[in-house]
């Protein structure tokens, strides 16, 4: 199906995102914080993916190949967001009043991401949301297995740290 893509197909290639679309939305959301700015990375991942799908050299890397897009799509986004406004803490009273189930635990995840670099967020994502091995995730960001190791653990120990700091043992 994947050659069918490069080939110019685009109802194979469709099928094909679709396997991953879901997965990509859940990793996008926690990356992003929101809704709107996750389904908008999905969407590029999508548009970029399909235009460069003849470049993909080795069609069992699809799903790690379409994963690294989404990664520079979510990173490219996160920027773009950080550079136009920030997100007021404040605001957690109305949106709790929305939705008292997800929106507490989006936030606080959302939160405890904000407290890692970028690379060391992408390993935290690529692994726990994506499901991605250590290894996968190493070709995935394009760095040395030992480095992603690193990263995964260093991540783990920051947010390890800032859970004990505030007592809330609901983060390990």
């Amino acid at each position: 199906m994947i050659k069918r893509a490069q080939q110019g197909d685009s109802e194979a290639y469709a099928t094909l995102f679709g396997q991953y679309e879901a997965e990509l939305y859940r990793a996008a959301y926690v990356y992003m914080g929101n809704a709107e700015d996750a389904l908008d990375v999905v969407q590029e991942t999508a548009y970029r993916s399909y235009k460069s799908i003849r470049s993909l050299k080795e069609p069992r890397y699809f799903k790690t190949w379409l994963v690294r897009i989404a990664i520079r799509c979510a990173t490219d986004a996160y920027r773009k967001r950080r550079r136009e406004a920030a997100w007021m803490p404040s605001y957690a009273e109305t949106l709790v009043a929305r939705d008292e189930t997800d929106i507490p635990l989006a936030i606080s995840l959302q939160s405890l991401l904000e407290l890692l670099d970028e690379t060391e967020r992408q390993v935290v994502v690529l692994r726990y949301y994506y499901d991605l091995t250590i290894r996968e995730a190493a070709e995935a960001m394009e760095v040395p297995l030992g480095t992603a190791k690193t990263l995964l653990y260093r991540a783990l120990a920051k947010l390890q740290r800032r859970a004990g700091e505030e007592g809330q043992d609901a983060y390990r």
